[in-house]
């Protein structure tokens, strides 16, 4: 019985430091998962799946193929507008027609840092024009922070164009 719980201890302690060491190593390196909700000094790093800055189309490009066509699946780039204040599972970029896109991330398998705002950033992944309800528009400006009598004037659905990110590229500000 003594040896069965030695193991068995021996095998959470050991468990548990590989698990906070693979932790640790994360967010050295920027790169988070699921479980984290980043705020933190350094924002600029890569989130979700690696990617590079070559082989961007414009914002301009990405909305004449959205005109045409269901879909848009590439690389685009702009700044990051807002972020969701709760957890880092969404934000916003201003496009060029003066629409705002709001990006959510694949799976919710990584969220950004919350205090991303105003950073430039590239991101990769598929672009559809959406009716989004009353009830999620909602949720949206909870998460954002509204007031309570702001969320209450949201009252009929929103046209708005969206972007699931399989990776993102936050870099440094300028």
């Amino acid at each position: 019985m003594k040896i069965t719980l030695q193991l068995f201890l021996v095998s959470i302690l050991t468990f548990s430091f590989w698990a906070c060491e693979s932790n640790e190593k994360d967010k050295k390196s920027n790169v988070y998962s699921e479980h984290d909700s980043p705020t933190m000094d350094v924002v600029a790093g890569e989130y979700g799946a690696k990617i590079s800055d070559d082989g961007m189309f414009s914002l301009t490009n990405m909305l004449q193929v959205l005109a045409s066509k269901e879909m848009f699946e590439g690389k685009i780039s702009g700044e990051i507008k807002e972020v969701c204040a709760k957890k880092g599972c969404w934000l916003t970029m201003d496009l060029p027609n003066g629409d705002s896109m709001r990006v959510t991330f694949k799976d919710y398998g990584f969220f950004v840092p919350k205090n991303a705002q105003g950073y430039p950033v590239i991101l990769e992944g598929k672009a559809v024009k959406v009716v989004t309800d009353v009830e999620t528009l909602r949720h949206y400006a909870e998460d954002a922070g509204r007031t309570a009598e702001e969320i209450a004037k949201i009252n009929k659905p929103k046209e708005e164009y969206t972007f699931e990110a399989t990776g993102v590229l936050i870099q440094d500000k300028i």
